[in-house]
Protein backbone atom coordinates (compact mmCIF):
# COMPACT_ATOMS: atom_id res chain seq x y z
CA UNK A 1 0.00 0.00 0.00
CA UNK A 2 2.87 2.29 0.32
CA UNK A 3 3.81 1.90 -3.00
CA UNK A 4 -0.10 3.14 -4.13
CA UNK A 5 0.53 6.54 -1.59
CA UNK A 6 3.23 7.29 -3.35
CA UNK A 7 1.78 7.46 -6.48
CA UNK A 8 -0.93 9.03 -5.25
CA UNK A 9 1.18 11.91 -3.71
CA UNK A 10 2.67 11.91 -7.14
CA UNK A 11 -0.49 12.57 -8.57
CA UNK A 12 -1.02 15.59 -6.27
CA UNK A 13 2.39 17.37 -6.77
CA UNK A 14 1.83 16.97 -10.58
CA UNK A 15 -1.31 18.72 -10.65
CA UNK A 16 0.04 21.26 -8.14
CA UNK A 17 3.09 22.33 -10.61
CA UNK A 18 0.62 23.92 -12.94
CA UNK A 19 -0.13 26.93 -10.81
CA UNK A 20 -1.20 29.15 -13.92
CA UNK A 21 -3.95 26.65 -14.95
CA UNK A 22 -5.31 26.24 -11.56
CA UNK A 23 -5.84 29.98 -11.18
CA UNK A 24 -7.37 30.12 -14.63
CA UNK A 25 -9.81 27.21 -13.64
CA UNK A 26 -10.64 29.20 -10.59
CA UNK A 27 -11.47 31.41 -12.44
CA UNK A 28 -13.65 29.52 -14.96
CA UNK A 29 -15.13 27.89 -12.18
CA UNK A 30 -16.18 31.47 -10.53
CA UNK A 31 -17.72 32.50 -13.54
CA UNK A 32 -19.67 29.66 -14.72
CA UNK A 33 -20.78 29.49 -11.07
CA UNK A 34 -22.42 33.19 -11.16
CA UNK A 35 -24.16 32.33 -14.64
CA UNK A 36 -25.38 29.53 -13.16
CA UNK A 37 -26.42 30.93 -10.11
CA UNK A 38 -28.20 33.44 -11.55
CA UNK A 39 -30.63 31.22 -14.39
CA UNK A 40 -31.33 29.19 -11.26
CA UNK A 41 -32.63 32.69 -9.19
CA UNK A 42 -34.36 33.42 -12.21
CA UNK A 43 -35.56 29.51 -12.52
CA UNK A 44 -36.44 29.21 -8.61
CA UNK A 45 -38.07 33.09 -8.59
CA UNK A 46 -40.99 31.27 -10.94
CA UNK A 47 -41.25 27.89 -9.45
CA UNK A 48 -39.93 28.18 -6.02
CA UNK A 49 -38.93 24.71 -3.98
CA UNK A 50 -38.48 23.46 -7.39
CA UNK A 51 -37.26 19.83 -7.41
CA UNK A 52 -37.41 20.04 -3.58
CA UNK A 53 -34.50 22.42 -3.30
CA UNK A 54 -35.78 25.86 -1.78
CA UNK A 55 -33.33 28.85 -3.07
CA UNK A 56 -30.97 28.71 -0.98
CA UNK A 57 -30.55 24.75 -1.36
CA UNK A 58 -29.98 25.63 -5.39
CA UNK A 59 -27.67 27.97 -4.98
CA UNK A 60 -25.35 25.77 -3.02
CA UNK A 61 -26.15 23.08 -5.38
CA UNK A 62 -24.67 25.15 -7.87
CA UNK A 63 -21.78 25.89 -6.24
CA UNK A 64 -21.08 22.42 -5.07
CA UNK A 65 -21.20 21.70 -8.87
CA UNK A 66 -18.34 24.27 -9.19
CA UNK A 67 -16.37 22.28 -6.43
CA UNK A 68 -16.43 19.10 -7.65
CA UNK A 69 -16.55 19.45 -11.57
CA UNK A 70 -12.85 18.79 -11.49
CA UNK A 71 -12.49 16.45 -8.74
CA UNK A 72 -15.00 14.13 -9.82
CA UNK A 73 -14.33 14.48 -13.69
CA UNK A 74 -17.36 14.98 -14.96
CA UNK A 75 -15.85 16.66 -18.02
CA UNK A 76 -13.31 13.73 -18.38
CA UNK A 77 -9.61 14.16 -17.47
CA UNK A 78 -6.85 13.48 -15.53
CA UNK A 79 -5.40 9.53 -16.47
CA UNK A 80 -7.72 8.61 -19.60
CA UNK A 81 -5.29 10.53 -22.42
CA UNK A 82 -2.26 9.70 -21.08
CA UNK A 83 -3.43 5.17 -20.45
CA UNK A 84 -5.27 5.20 -24.14
CA UNK A 85 -1.81 6.79 -25.97
CA UNK A 86 0.26 4.06 -23.61
CA UNK A 87 -2.01 1.42 -25.07
CA UNK A 88 -2.02 2.88 -28.69
CA UNK A 89 2.04 3.28 -28.89
CA UNK A 90 2.21 -0.61 -27.18
CA UNK A 91 4.07 1.15 -23.80
CA UNK A 92 1.23 -0.35 -21.73
CA UNK A 93 3.28 -3.46 -22.02
CA UNK A 94 6.13 -2.28 -19.92
CA UNK A 95 3.21 -1.43 -17.33
CA UNK A 96 1.81 -4.83 -17.58
CA UNK A 97 5.25 -6.06 -16.51
CA UNK A 98 5.46 -3.68 -13.22
CA UNK A 99 5.69 -5.51 -9.89
CA UNK A 100 2.37 -3.02 -9.11
CA UNK A 101 -1.09 -3.26 -10.08
CA UNK A 102 -2.66 -1.49 -12.98
CA UNK A 103 -5.73 0.17 -12.11
CA UNK A 104 -4.67 0.13 -8.31
CA UNK A 105 -1.68 2.44 -9.74
CA UNK A 106 -3.80 4.32 -12.11
CA UNK A 107 -6.41 4.62 -9.59
CA UNK A 108 -3.90 6.00 -6.85
CA UNK A 109 -2.61 8.56 -9.58
CA UNK A 110 -6.19 9.56 -9.77
CA UNK A 111 -7.13 9.92 -6.41
CA UNK A 112 -4.08 12.63 -5.91
CA UNK A 113 -5.32 14.62 -8.61
CA UNK A 114 -8.94 14.15 -7.51
CA UNK A 115 -7.37 15.79 -3.93
CA UNK A 116 -5.36 18.56 -5.86
CA UNK A 117 -8.65 19.53 -7.74
CA UNK A 118 -10.71 19.44 -4.41
CA UNK A 119 -8.14 21.83 -2.63
CA UNK A 120 -6.94 24.09 -5.62
CA UNK A 121 -10.10 24.43 -7.32
CA UNK A 122 -13.09 23.53 -5.20
CA UNK A 123 -12.63 25.47 -2.11
CA UNK A 124 -11.90 29.00 -3.76
CA UNK A 125 -15.28 29.63 -5.95
CA UNK A 126 -17.31 27.88 -2.87
CA UNK A 127 -16.13 30.45 -0.79
CA UNK A 128 -16.49 33.33 -3.04
CA UNK A 129 -20.29 31.80 -3.85
CA UNK A 130 -20.95 31.73 -0.02
CA UNK A 131 -19.61 35.59 0.40
CA UNK A 132 -22.20 36.64 -2.94
CA UNK A 133 -24.91 34.66 -2.17
CA UNK A 134 -27.50 32.81 1.16
CA UNK A 135 -26.01 29.29 0.70
CA UNK A 136 -27.38 26.49 3.03
CA UNK A 137 -23.91 25.48 4.76
CA UNK A 138 -24.32 22.70 7.31
CA UNK A 139 -22.47 23.85 10.78
CA UNK A 140 -22.67 19.95 11.92
CA UNK A 141 -18.63 18.77 11.28
CA UNK A 142 -20.20 15.26 11.25
CA UNK A 143 -21.97 16.58 7.59
CA UNK A 144 -19.33 17.78 6.77
CA UNK A 145 -17.48 14.65 6.90
CA UNK A 146 -20.10 12.75 5.46
CA UNK A 147 -19.88 14.88 2.43
CA UNK A 148 -16.26 14.16 2.21
CA UNK A 149 -16.85 10.59 2.11
CA UNK A 150 -19.18 10.89 -0.38
CA UNK A 151 -17.07 12.41 -2.67
CA UNK A 152 -14.25 9.84 -2.19
CA UNK A 153 -16.81 7.29 -3.32
CA UNK A 154 -18.11 9.80 -6.10
CA UNK A 155 -14.07 9.99 -7.33
CA UNK A 156 -14.09 5.96 -7.30
CA UNK A 157 -16.88 5.72 -9.23
CA UNK A 158 -15.72 8.17 -11.95
CA UNK A 159 -12.72 6.74 -12.07
CA UNK A 160 -14.76 3.09 -12.85
CA UNK A 161 -16.26 4.79 -15.85
CA UNK A 162 -13.18 6.58 -17.44
CA UNK A 163 -11.05 3.47 -16.62
CA UNK A 164 -13.46 1.43 -18.57
CA UNK A 165 -13.32 4.12 -21.27
CA UNK A 166 -9.50 3.84 -21.81
CA UNK A 167 -9.23 0.09 -21.85
CA UNK A 168 -11.89 0.45 -24.90
CA UNK A 169 -8.31 1.75 -26.80
CA UNK A 170 -7.44 -2.01 -26.94
CA UNK A 171 -10.20 -2.69 -29.39
CA UNK A 172 -10.78 0.94 -30.66
CA UNK A 173 -7.45 2.57 -30.79
CA UNK A 174 -8.66 5.56 -30.77
CA UNK A 175 -11.11 6.10 -28.05
CA UNK A 176 -11.83 9.58 -28.26
CA UNK A 177 -15.82 8.53 -29.07
CA UNK A 178 -15.98 6.76 -26.05
CA UNK A 179 -14.22 9.43 -24.22
CA UNK A 180 -16.56 12.00 -25.46
CA UNK A 181 -19.89 9.76 -24.88
CA UNK A 182 -18.62 9.27 -21.24
CA UNK A 183 -17.94 12.82 -21.27
CA UNK A 184 -21.75 14.12 -22.41
CA UNK A 185 -23.14 10.98 -20.37
CA UNK A 186 -21.15 12.35 -17.11
CA UNK A 187 -22.66 15.92 -17.63
CA UNK A 188 -26.11 15.45 -17.99
CA UNK A 189 -27.03 12.64 -15.61
CA UNK A 190 -24.59 13.42 -12.63
CA UNK A 191 -26.86 16.46 -12.19
CA UNK A 192 -24.50 19.20 -13.36
CA UNK A 193 -26.93 20.73 -15.79
CA UNK A 194 -29.80 20.71 -13.36
CA UNK A 195 -30.45 18.35 -10.32
CA UNK A 196 -31.32 15.09 -10.79
CA UNK A 197 -34.60 15.23 -9.26
CA UNK A 198 -35.83 17.68 -11.91
CA UNK A 199 -35.72 15.72 -14.16
CA UNK A 200 -39.36 14.29 -15.04
CA UNK A 201 -40.92 10.68 -14.58
CA UNK A 202 -38.97 7.94 -16.21
CA UNK A 203 -35.83 9.52 -16.65
CA UNK A 204 -35.36 10.57 -13.41
CA UNK A 205 -35.66 7.40 -11.93
CA UNK A 206 -33.44 5.90 -14.16
CA UNK A 207 -30.94 8.85 -14.46
CA UNK A 208 -31.04 8.51 -10.54
CA UNK A 209 -29.56 4.66 -10.37
CA UNK A 210 -27.10 5.50 -13.13
CA UNK A 211 -23.80 5.67 -11.45
CA UNK A 212 -23.24 9.39 -13.01
CA UNK A 213 -25.72 10.15 -10.36
CA UNK A 214 -22.81 9.56 -7.50
CA UNK A 215 -20.42 12.18 -9.20
CA UNK A 216 -22.65 15.11 -8.04
CA UNK A 217 -26.43 14.65 -6.70
CA UNK A 218 -25.67 11.91 -3.93
CA UNK A 219 -22.85 14.48 -2.25
CA UNK A 220 -24.74 17.80 -2.63
CA UNK A 221 -27.70 15.70 -1.05
CA UNK A 222 -25.75 14.66 1.86
CA UNK A 223 -24.06 18.45 1.82
CA UNK A 224 -28.00 19.78 1.95
CA UNK A 225 -28.96 17.26 4.55
CA UNK A 226 -31.56 15.39 1.75
CA UNK A 227 -29.84 11.84 3.19
CA UNK A 228 -29.96 11.65 6.99
CA UNK A 229 -29.03 8.68 9.63
CA UNK A 230 -29.70 5.78 8.02
CA UNK A 231 -30.52 7.00 4.25
CA UNK A 232 -26.66 8.73 4.44
CA UNK A 233 -25.85 4.60 4.69
CA UNK A 234 -27.67 3.71 1.88
CA UNK A 235 -26.42 6.37 -0.36
CA UNK A 236 -22.68 5.53 0.45
CA UNK A 237 -24.02 1.34 -0.48
CA UNK A 238 -25.34 3.32 -3.82
CA UNK A 239 -22.23 4.65 -4.55
CA UNK A 240 -19.93 1.81 -3.04
CA UNK A 241 -22.00 -0.60 -4.67
CA UNK A 242 -21.53 1.29 -8.40
CA UNK A 243 -17.47 1.30 -7.42
CA UNK A 244 -17.00 -1.99 -6.68
CA UNK A 245 -19.07 -2.88 -9.99
CA UNK A 246 -16.77 -0.62 -12.15
CA UNK A 247 -13.61 -2.06 -10.43
CA UNK A 248 -14.58 -5.50 -11.05
CA UNK A 249 -15.80 -4.43 -14.65
CA UNK A 250 -12.08 -3.25 -15.25
CA UNK A 251 -10.51 -5.60 -13.80
CA UNK A 252 -11.95 -8.52 -16.12
CA UNK A 253 -12.18 -6.21 -19.23
CA UNK A 254 -7.80 -5.67 -18.42
CA UNK A 255 -7.36 -9.10 -17.75
CA UNK A 256 -9.07 -10.12 -21.66
CA UNK A 257 -7.36 -7.20 -23.06
CA UNK A 258 -4.40 -8.36 -21.36
CA UNK A 259 -4.87 -12.20 -22.72
CA UNK A 260 -5.59 -10.46 -26.31
CA UNK A 261 -2.30 -8.70 -26.51
CA UNK A 262 -0.30 -11.62 -25.51
CA UNK A 263 -1.60 -14.11 -27.96
CA UNK A 264 -1.26 -11.53 -30.52
CA UNK A 265 2.10 -10.83 -29.48
CA UNK A 266 3.11 -14.56 -29.56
Amino acid sequence: MRLYAVVAAGGFRRYATYRVATLAGVFTNTVFGFIMAYTYIALWDERPQLGGYDMSQALTYVWLGQALLMTCAMMGGGFEDELMERIRTGDIAVDLYRPADLQLWWLAGDLGRAAFHLLGRGIVPMVLGALAFDLAIPRSPWTWLAFLVSVGLGVVVSFGVRYLVALSAFWLMDGAGAMQIAWLAGLFFSGMMLPLTLFPGWLGELARVLPWSSLLQVPADVFLGTYAGWDVVRAYAFQGGWAVALLLAGRMLQSVATRRAVVQGG
